[in-house]
């Protein structure tokens, strides 16, 4: 409980999930109607039904990519706070090594 009243646990990863079923299951219901409308019209309803398709496959594939996009932001966020723990059990500060140089001929050595 402690962890959730100072910001430590994050709530949104899922809530995130949640709206990643609520939207598929909006994708299909719409693109149902689209595919149904497009059938029960008289005269030009051929690229309703394909647009309805469309929703159908394509809407809960750009729902999980859009939703993943989300996740990984907090995982990222999930992995700093492991990392900075980890510094602070060390009680060591981090120091950055330098960049090693290499010259041209060593990489025409390696072509």
């Amino acid at each position: 409980m402690g962890e959730f009243l100072s910001f430590n646990k994050m709530l949104t990863p899922t809530i995130i999930k949640i709206v990643f079923f609520v939207e598929c299951a909006l994708s299909i219901i719409v693109g149902l109607v689209m595919f149904f409308s497009g059938l029960s019209s008289d005269f030009g309803g051929g690229l309703q039904v394909f647009m309805g398709l469309v929703t159908i496959v394509a809407g809960p594939f750009v729902s999980r990519i859009s939703c993943e996009l989300l996740i990984v932001l907090f995982k990222m966020h999930e992995n700093l706070r492991i990392i900075a723990k980890h510094v602070e059990g060390n009680n060591s500060t981090v120091t950055p090594t330098p960049p090693t140089t290499r010259s041209a001929s060593s990489e025409q050595a390696n072509i």
